[in-house]
């Protein structure tokens, strides 16, 4: 099979979809790897590591659709992308549809097979492919949120882990999953007062056996994260409902309740965030001010340590790739229920149920459809 290889073009975005390491894995395999030239220059990843490794080097994004079975990606296609799609061609990425329709429309007119990330499982319950990245973003949020606390970024002048006489900052995580749990391990390592609400008594059990008395773990209710959230200097949003939209947590009419200069960082905000107010930010322009309050909502958080979230990424993808590689998608997906779940597009039909319900389309069962 030949895999293709893309470097990233939305915002800020510097990590790549394979690293040499992987090449090497596919191409010992006998399969053909077409990587973009450039495509890992951000990180420090040189072509000439690339054609060691035994990739092709393709001098742009055109070659690498043109010709790929396989596209392997980090993003969501952005729309220059999409018109790059062929009918049958495999796209292997995060996609984060429910909020998305745009892209819906294209990866359906396309009539490619679109995976996601985000929506492929583990037989534990997990999202393997989201995990790594999630770990990210969520000890990204308490650095970014504490930088945005500074007055100088438009917070009330906060530091989080006080000094000896004056109190520490006070840290609401909204979840307590991947991003809630790594968020509460570095700002209990940052010495911050730390609060996560959670509406799973099990998942709060193992929190509070993990961190003890260093935070405290509330049942998420309205009313308790009115409570908590709104006295807090920073808030995390990180909530997930795997393939769906994100519920709102907090309205604008919330805001009018914050001490001016706190801090909301909505990590869901690739699943269409968890607060009102929230909008899509990049890198070059993170923030922005609603009512006094600072929102930071940069849709691709781990961007910003490409390096680190490469190999953390590639780490976890690369057995998928491989199994979509050696056995064709279609048996890869079929002998992995798991897999399967990742699914969210195949040739017009839409086989992910939250994403169908998110957007209004006729759901289709991901047998049905690889058999039909």
């Amino acid at each position: 099979m030949l895999i293709g290889v893309p470097k990233e073009i939305k915002n800020n975005e510097f990590r790549v979809g394979m690293t040499p390491t992987g090449v090497r894995e596919a191409t010992s395999r006998g399969h053909r790897v077409l990587v973009q030239a450039g495509a890992g220059a951000g990180i420090g990843i040189a072509d000439a590591l690339y054609e060691e490794a035994g990739a092709e080097l393709a001098p742009g994004a055109e070659a690498v659709f043109a010709e790929a079975d396989l596209i392997v990606k980090v993003k969501e296609p952005q729309a220059q992308e999409i018109a790059l799609l062929r009918r049958d061609q495999v796209l292997f990425t995060y996609l984060h549809l429910a909020p998305d329709p745009a892209q819906a429309e294209g990866l359906l007119a396309a009539g490619c097979i679109a995976i996601g990330y985000e929506t492929v499982t583990s037989p534990g319950g997990g999202l393997p492919l989201l995990a790594p990245m999630s770990e990210v973003a969520g000890r990204m949020s308490i650095q970014a949120g504490a930088a945005c606390l500074e007055k100088s970024h438009g917070g009330a002048g906060v530091l989080l882990g006080g000094v000896p006489g004056v109190a520490p900052g006070r840290v609401a995580i909204l979840g307590g999953g991947v991003v809630g749990y790594n968020a509460a391990l570095i700002a209990v390592g940052m010495g911050a007062d730390v609060t996560v609400l959670d509406r799973s008594l099990e998942r709060l059990a193992w929190l509070d056996g993990h961190f003890g008395n260093r935070i405290r773990t509330i049942y998420s209710t309205a009313a308790a994260v009115e409570r908590h959230a709104l006295d807090a200097d920073l808030v995390i949003g990180a909530v997930l409902v795997p393939g769906a939209a994100a519920p709102k947590l907090l309205a604008r009419q919330h805001l009018a309740k914050m001490r001016p200069g706190s801090v909301l960082v909505d990590v869901a905000i690739d699943q269409g965030g968890c607060f009102e107010t929230s909008r899509p930010t990049t890198h070059a322009q993170p923030t922005f001010v609603v009512d006094g309050i600072v929102h930071y909502c940069v849709a691709n958080m781990p961007g910003a340590v490409a390096r680190t979230s490469t190999f953390a990424l590639t780490n976890a993808t690369l057995p998928y790739v491989l199994k979509l590689a050696d056995k064709g998608y279609a048996h890869a997906l079929r002998d992995d229920s798991h897999f399967r779940m990742g699914l969210n597009i195949h040739r017009g039909d839409v086989t992910c149920a939250s994403v169908a319900s998110a957007l209004g389309y006729d759901y289709r069962e991901p047998l049905a459809s690889l058999d039909g």
